[in-house]
């Protein structure tokens, strides 16, 4: 059950693309505080409709909620300003190595060749989709931005492990929320010009994103890689742009492209061989 759940996550990550294009004229830190303001929201209600007291405090320590404010808040921050530094399509496969590097990371040390193997594949499938066969070109003028991109593969694979490590509760992913919505706010005045006047399609862009892939899947990923499985969690998480291209696709918002299968091919090809069980005698083998 906990795996499903961590999976709702991914697929709600899937639908990032389609309800950005509701706020895309919104400055970025902005949106960010709002979606995370409304994640901390959820927690209230959550405690509220449960009957518990609303303002206990985090569970967590100090080191504990520097790793995972770092996560939450550094990975949405690199990624801004790898996209200010770099291209789309370079910055989304670099970014995209963090499926990789959080499938290494929970893999017993027997079965980290196989998780490397299926981590390569499901990157091949995730590079098929994004290029559509265009190729990629790299240029030293947007290293600050692949730079940024690699922080953010980085940051979100540790905060993702770590996170699963920490007898913590789920419920402390509300607080971190908080805190990482008064970050967003300072970077908010900081960096960008407040848009006061949302359109009805705006803030219901908003709503949705904080209620899920830029908010509430947070809550969901937490419980995911706490008591499910971690290993087919990160080999599932590279068809979250796989997911956000079929759905543009019925949304009439991008071209049909055959890619989509070759990367959901090579994705789940990846995602077998990572989580391929030893057989039988090769246990007894070991025994």
């Amino acid at each position: 059950m906990a795996t499903h759940i961590g999976f709702l996550a991914i697929f709600s990550w899937g639908l990032l693309a389609l309800l950005g294009n509701l706020t895309k004229a919104l400055p970025a830190f902005q949106l960010l505080f709002m979606c995370f303001a409304l994640s901390f929201i959820i927690l209230l209600v959550k405690r509220f409709a449960t009957k518990q007291p609303l303002l206990t405090p985090p569970k967590l320590s100090k080191k504990q909620m520097i790793i995972g404010v770092t996560g939450l808040f550094g990975f949405h921050f690199c990624y801004f300003m790898a996209l200010k530094y770099g291209p789309l399509i370079e910055v989304s496969l670099i970014v995209y190595l963090w499926p990789l590097l959080l499938g290494v990371f929970v893999a017993t040390p027997g079965s980290k060749f196989k998780a490397i193997l299926g981590g390569l594949l499901g990157f091949l499938g995730t590079l098929s989709l994004i290029t559509d066969g265009s190729g990629l070109s790299i240029n030293s003028e947007y290293y600050l931005g692949y730079f940024f991109a690699g922080c953010c593969a980085v940051l979100w694979s540790s905060y993702s492990y770590l996170m699963s490590q920490f007898n913590s509760h789920v419920d402390d992913i509300g607080w971190l929320s908080l805190i990482v919505a008064v970050l967003a706010l300072c970077a908010h005045f900081y960096f960008e010009t407040t848009v006061t006047s949302l359109s009805i399609s705006q803030w219901l862009g908003v709503i949705l994103l904080g209620l899920g892939p830029v908010g509430g899947a947070f809550y969901l990923w937490d419980h995911g890689l706490k008591f499910g499985n971690r290993s087919l969690l990160a080999s599932l998480s590279f068809l979250t742009p796989v997911l956000s291209t079929f759905i543009l696709i019925l949304a009439s918002q991008t071209p049909f492209s055959w890619s989509v299968f070759i990367a959901l091919a090579l994705i789940l090809l990846g995602a077998a061989i990572s989580n391929k069980k030893p057989s039988i005698s090769l246990k007894k083998a070991e025994l």
